[in-house]
C-alpha cells in the first residue's frame, strides 16, 4: 500500500485528529458532489498525542463508534499520515522509463533521500509533469513515510471495521479539499494562500500557490488550551468544559476574560507562521488567510485576523458548494465543517 496511491470508489475520508476523529464520504453526479454520511466521534484524551496514535484500541472504538454514528456502508477508507511524519521530494526522472522501470529506478534514488533504512519506509511517488526546460526529464514527487506511521493508523481503521485503502499526507487531502474553495477566494493565478488549521493541539500552516503547497510548518498551539483554561477557572471536567465551549452556558465574564485573550493569542499564532515563511521564503505577503480546524468557528476570529494583520480571512468550508443527503444536519454539518478539510480531501479520493 503506497502513500498516494490511486484508488477506485467508493472511500470513506478519516481524519484522525488529536481530539476527535472525523469521516465524511461523498458522491459526485456530474461536477456536483454530496455529503452522504458525516460523523465526527471525540477521542479520550491523550489517545493521539500531536498526531502520533498512542492508544490504537482507543481509536479504533472511536473510528467503529463514529462508522455507527454517520450510518454509513463503506467498508474502504482513506487515513493520512501528519506532514511532521513525511518526507516529500521533487526529483528529476528520464522521461522515456515506462511505469515499471520507473518505479524500480525511483526505489534505487530514494535512498539519497531518506534519512532511514528503506526497508522501514514506504514509499510512494506520482510524475507532476516535464522538467521545465528540459523535456527530455519528468519531475516526479517521491513521499515517504516510516511503516509504522502508515501501518498504526491502517490497524486502527481495522479495529473501527474498515480497511485502509490509501493512506495519503494531510497536506495533499488539504490541496485536495482547498480545490473545491480556491474558485470563490479573490487568489490571483500565481497567489499565495495561507490556510491556517487550529486544532485542539497543532496549529500547522499550509501555503499554497497555484493551489499546490509550497511550504508547511507545525506548531503546538490549539483549542486544548481553551478548554484547559474553561476547566480550571470554572471548575469543570474536561467533557463539560468542551461542551461548554461549543454550546455556551458559560458565565458573563467567559467572553471577556477567557474567549478574548484567546483569539489574541490564536491570531499571534497566525502572525508568527506567517514571520516564518516569510522569513524562509523570497515572499513578504501573501494573497489570503483561510482558517480551518476546530477553532476557526470561533464568532468573529477570521476579522480579527484580517484586522490586525491587514490580510483578507475567511473561514473554511469545503463542503460549502455540496448537498447533502437525508442522513445529514445542514446545521451540525455547517458548524463541523471548517475542521472537516482533511477528512473532505481524503474522501474526494474516491473520485480519483
Amino acid at each position: 500500500m503506497g502513500l498516494v496511491t490511486k484508488t477506485q470508489p467508493p472511500l470513506i475520508g478519516v481524519d484522525i485528529s488529536s481530539t476527535a476523529v472525523k469521516l465524511l464520504q461523498l458522491a459526485r453526479t456530474g461536477d456536483r458532489y454530496r455529503v452522504e454520511h458525516y460523523a465526527v466521534e471525540p477521542l479520550p484524551p491523550n489517545a493521539v498525542v500531536e498526531k502520533n496514535l498512542v492508544e490504537v484500541e482507543a481509536v479504533g472504538e472511536a473510528i467503529r463508534r463514529a462508522v455507527a454514528r454517520s450510518g454509513s456502508r463503506i467498508k474502504h477508507a482513506a487515513a493520512a499520515v501528519s506532514g511532521s511524519s513525511v518526507i516529500t521530494k521533487v526529483i528529476p526522472m528520464p522521461a522515456d522509463l515506462n511505469e515499471d522501470d520507473l518505479e524500480s529506478q525511483i526505489e534505487l534514488e530514494a535512498v539519497n533521500y531518506i534519512p532511514y533504512p528503506i526497508e522501514e519506509v514506504n514509499l510512494d511517488f506520482e510524475v507532476m509533469g516535464p522538467m521545465p526546460g528540459n523535456s527530455e526529464m519528468v519531475q516526479v514527487l517521491l513521499a515517504a513515510s516510516r511503516s509504522e506511521n502508515v501501518e498504526v493508523r491502517a490497524s486502527a481503521l481495522e479495529l473501527g471495521g474498515l480497511t485502509a485503502k490509501v493512506i495519503d499526507v494531510e497536506a495533499f487531502a488539504i490541496e485536495n479539499a482547498y480545490a473545491l474553495m480556491a474558485g470563490s477566494l479573490n487568489v490571483p493565478r500565481d497567489g499565495l494562500a495561507a490556510l491556517v488549521d487550529v486544532g485542539a493541539t497543532m496549529t500547522t500552516l499550509n501555503v499554497l500557490r497555484g493551489g499546490r503547497s509550497i511550504y508547511t510548518r507545525e506548531n503546538v498551539f490549539g483549542g486544548k488550551q481553551l478548554t484547559d483554561e474553561v476547566m480550571r477557572r470554572y471548575s469543570l471536567s474536561y467533557e463539560e468544559a468542551g461542551l461548554a465551549k461549543r454550546q455556551g452556558g458559560l458565565p458573563e465574564s467567559y467572553e471577556i476574560e477567557v474567549l478574548d485573550p484567546f483569539k489574541e493569542a490564536m491570531v499571534q499564532q497566525v502572525s508568527r507562521l506567517l514571520q516564518f515563511f516569510y522569513a524562509g521564503s523570497e515572499f513578504n505577503r501573501v494573497d489570503n488567510v483561510v482558517l480551518a480546524g476546530g477553532c476557526a468557528s470561533i464568532p468573529g476570529i477570521a476579522a480579527m485576523v484580517e484586522e490586525q494583520l491587514g490580510i483578507p480571512t475567511v473561514v473554511a468550508n469545503p463542503l460549502a458548494q455540496m448537498t447533502l443527503g437525508p442522513r445529514v444536519q445542514a446545521h451540525a454539518l455547517a458548524q463541523d465543517a471548517p475542521a472537516l478539510m482533511i477528512a473532505c480531501g481524503l474522501a474526494l479520493r474516491s473520485f480519483d
